[in-house]
Order: structure tokens, then C-alpha cells, then sequence
């Protein structure tokens, strides 16, 4: 048996069987779910996340680095000396450059998200509240 044969008899015994089934309460009728419905931001909350990813961030710039001097010189001594694990320590650390820099650009979109979303928020809910305060003098000229 080749193997798209046995993956398609494997895919199609697994799949059967299966419905989908949601895990909530039906809606109500005329629109809405329940009384439960209110969106909330916490930005304390927000901002204690963005904050530790921005510290993470700072820690990881400075610390991620610090092998990394001795590591090339060590692995570019090595190669010269013939060893081929010169060449796997410089692999190593091509790696472990690429990959912190992944994690840095990482924690800083964290960091800028969060504080984009909490001000974004902020003005919003600024907004909102100006609207309702206008629409409440509204009803005070009929």
C-alpha cells in the first residue's frame, strides 16, 4: 500500500463520525446572546503585559548576546585548526542569532500592540462617552 493510500484510509477513518457541535447556548431571538455580551479591557492588565514584554525585550537585547564574541572566536579558531566542530559552533550561533532575533522582534510587536491597543481604547472609550454626553443634551431641546 503506497503511502497517499494509506493516509487517505487513515484520514477518512478518522473523520468519520465527526459533527461539528457548538459549545454555547442558542441565541435569543431579535439579536444578542445573552446578558454577557459587554467588552472590557483592563488596561492595568494591558499595560502590566506590555510592560514585562518590553523589560523581556531589553533583557534579551543585552543578555541574548553575551556568548556570542567568545562563541564566534572560538568556532573561527577551530575551523582554522582543522576541527570540523568550528564549523557547527558557527552554525550554532547563526542559529541562536536568528532565533533571538525572532523572540526580540517578537516581544517588541507585543509590547507596541499592547500600547497601541491601550490607548486606541482609551480614545475610543473617550469618544464613546463624548457621544452619549451630547446625545443626553439632545434631549434637553425637544
Amino acid at each position: 500500500m503506497s503511502f497517499e493510500q494509506e493516509w487517505a484510509s487513515v484520514r477518512s477513518t478518522s473523520t468519520a463520525g465527526v459533527s461539528m457541535r457548538l459549545n454555547q447556548v442558542a441565541p435569543e431571538p431579535g439579536g444578542g446572546g445573552g446578558g454577557n455580551a459587554d467588552l472590557s479591557v483592563d488596561q492595568d492588565k494591558l499595560g502590566a503585559i506590555g510592560g514585562a514584554a518590553y523589560a523581556l525585550h531589553g533583557r534579551l537585547a543585552k543578555d541574548g548576546n553575551h556568548a556570542r564574541t567568545n562563541t564566534t572566536d572560538a568556532a573561527t579558531s577551530l575551523s582554522s585548526h582543522g576541527f570540523a566542530t568550528g564549523s557547527a559552533m558557527s552554525t550554532v550561533q547563526e542559529t541562536w542569532s536568528s532565533q533571538l532575533n525572532t523572540l526580540l522582534d517578537a516581544c517588541a510587536n507585543i509590547s507596541n500592540h499592547l500600547d497601541y491597543s491601550a490607548a486606541s481604547h482609551a480614545k475610543e472609550e473617550a469618544d464613546i462617552q463624548a457621544a452619549l454626553a451630547a446625545s443626553k443634551i439632545n434631549e434637553y431641546f425637544k
